[in-house]
């Protein structure tokens, strides 16, 4: 995870600092502006970014997975890779997909597409997968004729297994400095990861 710093915040910091070193000076107590900077308040950036292995290794905790749909498919999905679509905004998590069903004669082994927009939930501090979806199911032979059925099967597993799971969960200093309140802003989607702005609350 990287992060910037805002030339405000800097600032603020260096106040802050200059306060605390004048003070200690006044009651004859040695600060240094060094522990200031790393001990005396948490260090707020201006924006964190996530890469793709760092929500590669969030999401594949997730799995392996399993679920019966409807008491008709039972989905085990395995192996994700993640995504990323900058212009749609949304996370993709490539998985391989093992389908069993009365329906069929024999299992089918396939894989699907899904993908998922990005939210901060306030309550946990967490940004958080929303409102996932199948993009694609790639099926092959005699289970060809049930891929919309296999398709809706996806479609609700990764609804009910994926919908408000975290990706990151920020810490309470994190979130704080020198008695301002900050929170997760703008989440936007890059190329190679994920940037979560951070702004006074």
């Amino acid at each position: 995870m990287t992060y910037a710093v805002a030339p405000r915040r800097r600032r603020l910091l260096g106040l802050a600092c200059a306060a605390i070193a004048a003070a200690s000076v006044v009651a004859s107590v040695g600060v240094s502006l060094s522990a200031c900077a790393s001990q005396t308040f948490p260090f707020i950036p201006d924006h964190y970014t996530f890469s793709r292995e760092q929500v590669q290794a969030a999401v594949g905790r997730k799995f392996p997975y399993r679920h019966t749909v409807s008491q008709l498919f039972e989905v085990a999905l395995t192996n994700p890779v993640v995504g990323f679509e900058p212009s749609a905004d949304r996370v993709t998590v490539h998985v391989d997909a093992h389908v069993e069903s009365p329906f069929l004669q024999a299992p089918v082994d396939g894989a699907f597409l899904l993908t998922s927009q990005l939210q901060y939930d306030e309550p946990s501090h967490s940004v958080v997968l929303r409102s996932p979806s199948v993009e694609r199911v790639e099926v092959s032979g005699q289970a060809r004729a049930y891929q919309q059925q296999i398709e809706a099967a996806g479609a609700l597993a990764a609804a009910q297994w994926l919908d408000g799971y975290p990706i990151y969960t920020f810490k309470p200093e994190q979130l704080q400095f020198a008695g301002v309140n900050f929170e997760p802003g703008t989440i936007t989607i890059l190329t190679n990861g994920i940037r979560v702005q951070i702004v006074e609350k």
